[in-house]
Order: C-alpha cells, then structure tokens, then sequence
C-alpha cells in the first residue's frame, strides 16, 4: 500500500501504463468508424430537408417524416436487440445492422419520391438499432483501454459524426439531394467491410436475452421515469433538429455550416462539459439546471422565429444542453437500474427514440394547422420543461445513483481516478493534434 503512493515512483507509473484512448487495435477503429457513420445518419438529413420540400412537392410535416420513420423503428427495433445479438453473438449482428443501413441508404438515394425515402429510412432505422446497440460492446471487448477508455471513444465518435454527419450532408446535399443517402451508402460499405476483416467474430453469450425483457425493466421507478424524460427531451431536441431549418431559410451548405457548429458543442460537453458539472454540482442539479435552461433556449427561438440570427445562434447553443444531457442522463440510467446494463440501455432507447421520432412530424402539423412558425417551438419549449417536472419524481433515485458511482469510483482507488484523469487528459491533447 505504501509503495503505491510513494513520491518517487508515483507519477512515472501512472504514465507508463495509461494509454490514450485513441491507441486501440484495428478491430476498434473499425467499429469506431463505423459509429461516426452511423451517429451522422442523425443530422446528416437536416441541411437538405427545405430542399426535399420544394423538388419532391412535399410539405415540411410530411418531409419530416424521415425522422418519424429513421427513430420510430430504431426505437421498437432496440427492444429485440438484446435478443437477436445475445442468439447470433455480437459481430453477426453488426454486420446485419451495417448491411441493413448500407442497403436502405441507397435505396433512398436512389428513390423518386417522398413516401419512397421515408419507407427507406425506416429500414435504415432497423439497421441501425442494431447497430447501435451492439458497437459499444465490442469496443470494450476488443478496446486496450479498459472501460473508461471505451467511453470516451464512443462519445468522440458519436460526437465525431453529429458534427460531421450535417457538414457532409450539406456539402453533397449542395450538388444533389440524393447525394447524402449514397454518400452513407458508400462509407457504411467501406465500414462493413472493414467490421467483416478485422473484427474477430465473438460468441454467442451464455444466457439468452428474452424479447420481454427491456419492457419489464420498466416497472423500475428511476428507469421509467429518467426514461419519460428522456421523451420530453428528444421533443424538444428533434424539434430543434428537424424543423429549425425552415425558418433559417438556408442553403445546403449554410445550413450544414450551422448544425455542424451545434455538433461541435455537443461533441465538447458530452465528453468535457458533462462530466465536470456533475462532479461539481451532482447528478440532479446538473440535469435539473440543463433541462431549463435547454426549455429558455427553445423559447427563444420561439419567440424569434422570424429573426434568422437568433434562430441560428438558438440552434448552435442547444448544442451545449444536448451534449450534457446526453452524458449525464445516460450514466444515471446505467446506475440507477438493477438490470443488466444492456437491457436497460435497450428500454431507456426505446422511450427517447420515441419522442425524438413523433416530435418533427408534429412539429411540421402544428406550422400548417396554425399557419405559424413559432408554434412548434413554443411546444418543443413546453415538452423539455415538462419533462424537468417529470424528474422531480426520480429525485431519490437520482441520488441512489450519485452515490453509487461515488462508490464506484471509491471502491477503483486513486490509481483508477488518476488513469480516468490522464485518459481525459490524453483526449484533449489528442483532439488538439487533430484539429
């Protein structure tokens, strides 16, 4: 015990043997690529929804759709992905989720009509879903860098591609809006072949996971009720998302421009900003605060609607409440939930995909049914605050969750907390290099 806190070889073990989180084999980087496709499959549609408007004669409620249809079935689909991966062993169904989305991605570019990319998505949702929910655990079976290490890649990576997903969008969305779909076809393909080479195949687990499963989770109070704020998040974050384009009145590439500035600062306070202000403010207080002060943004956009600086400048900072959200919420639901982890993050999936699914869709009813632009927002405002309301409920529970991560950490020991410091540290200074 002594020896470990000695002064004179402290700091050079703790350097020797923490690696950064972006020295992983092959088989990671290749699932890691596969995750920044998949996560810019979000935002990748977004600079081109005013233009699938006015060349496919479609209106905003029914254009938006493609998220309707994208998170809808992600959201059923990951109530059997437990299932089907726990039978066919984890490789095999990131191969049928990458070949599901490399398939339906061209179909929809290559589609002549609305209700044509709409069909289209919804398998592209399939395909994701099982994608999804299988990618983070063969990072950490196959990643060097323990848990910890395969956390933040995969936050980098979703990070990574809800940044670059509306970029690439706007950029092909600029020669054609068919070009988004096939450019995800393509890159899907090279990660697919790349999941199939250098991935080694994994077994199937000893127990198989039964398809009623995530549902019983639900009966748990903290993960039903992080699970209906969730809902009410996504509302507001795919109202956001899915109807802010219009009243920008943007092109592809201005638009791109805007959502890629937004995914900048989710990616920073998924990985930076979330973790900092729950250790200094906690769990509740933290999402309490975010949860508002996401509300005020949408309100004034809702209020602003018709001043296109304001609406951008709404649009890029929701990025920073989306980003904290994202990270604190989901390390409660994997904490405060006696099931296993997988199951739990397959219920909590299933009721956010679903705000984040009808939310556009309604979004794009109430501007035609009111005539306004500013009706879906003041909504979008109203679902986030609600769903800080909704959490009061889970209060104690969100406090069973603060102190057993403490306890986690606790029972790690110093040397775990300096590693998670210096991977953090490792992180940036990698992310610096990159940029």
């Amino acid at each position: 015990m002594s020896s470990a806190h000695a002064p004179v070889t402290h700091a050079p073990v703790a350097h020797a043997t923490v690696a950064s989180p972006f020295k992983q084999p092959k088989a990671v980087w290749a699932v890691a690529f596969a995750c920044v496709i998949s996560f810019m499959g979000i935002g990748l549609v977004d600079p081109i929804l005013p233009a699938l408007s006015s060349k496919l004669h479609a209106t905003p409620s029914q254009v938006s759709l493609l998220f309707t249809s994208y998170l809808v079935v992600t959201a059923v689909a990951m109530l059997i992905t437990g299932w089907v991966s726990s039978r066919i062993g984890a490789k095999r169904t990131l191969i049928a989720g990458l070949a599901l989305i490399v398939v339906f991605a061209a179909l929809a570019g290559a589609s002549g009509s609305i209700g044509g990319i709409v069909g289209f998505r919804a398998g592209w949702g399939l395909g994701n879903a099982l994608f999804i929910a299988t990618s983070l655990a063969v990072i950490v079976a196959s990643g060097s860098g323990g848990f910890a290490g395969a956390i933040i890649l995969y936050e980098t990576a979703l990070g990574v591609g809800i940044a670059v997903g509306p970029l690439l969008g706007g950029t092909l969305g600029g020669i054609s809006w068919r070009g988004p779909f096939y450019g995800v076809a393509v890159l899907m393909a090279i990660a697919l072949v790349a999941t199939v080479t250098l991935v080694q195949r994994t077994p199937a687990p000893a127990r198989k996971t039964g398809v009623a499963e995530p549902l019983k989770a639900l009966r748990h109070r903290g993960l039903l009720i992080l699970g209906l704020t969730a809902l009410c998040y996504n509302w507001g974050f795919f109202t956001v998302l899915g109807y802010a384009p219009y009243p920008m009145e943007l092109n592809e590439h201005q638009l791109g421009l805007v959502f890629t500035g937004w995914g900048i600062l989710v990616a920073v306070f998924s990985v930076f900003g979330a973790p900092r202000l729950q250790a200094r403010f906690g769990i509740a207080r933290t999402l309490y605060a975010n949860l508002v002060l996401f509300s005020l943004d949408i309100l004034v956009i809702a209020l602003f609607t018709s001043n296109r600086v304001v609406v951008i400048c709404g649009v890029i900072v929701a990025g920073v409440f989306i980003g904290v959200n994202n990270t604190v919420t989901t390390q409660a639901v994997m904490t405060v939930s006696p099931v296993e982890r997988p199951i739990a993050s397959a219920s909590y999936g299933f009721i956010r995909f679903i705000g984040g699914g009808l939310a556009p869709f309604v979004a794009g009813r109430l501007a035609e049914h009111f005539d306004s632009q500013h009706a879906p927002f003041y909504l979008g405002a109203a679902a986030v605050l609600l769903g800080a309301v909704i959490l009061t409920a889970a209060h104690r529970q969100l406090g069973e969750a603060e102190r057993a991560q403490a306890a986690e950490l606790a029972a790690a020991g110093p040397a775990t907390a300096r590693r998670e410091r210096l991977e953090e540290s490792a992180l940036a200074e990698d992310l610096g290099s990159a940029t």
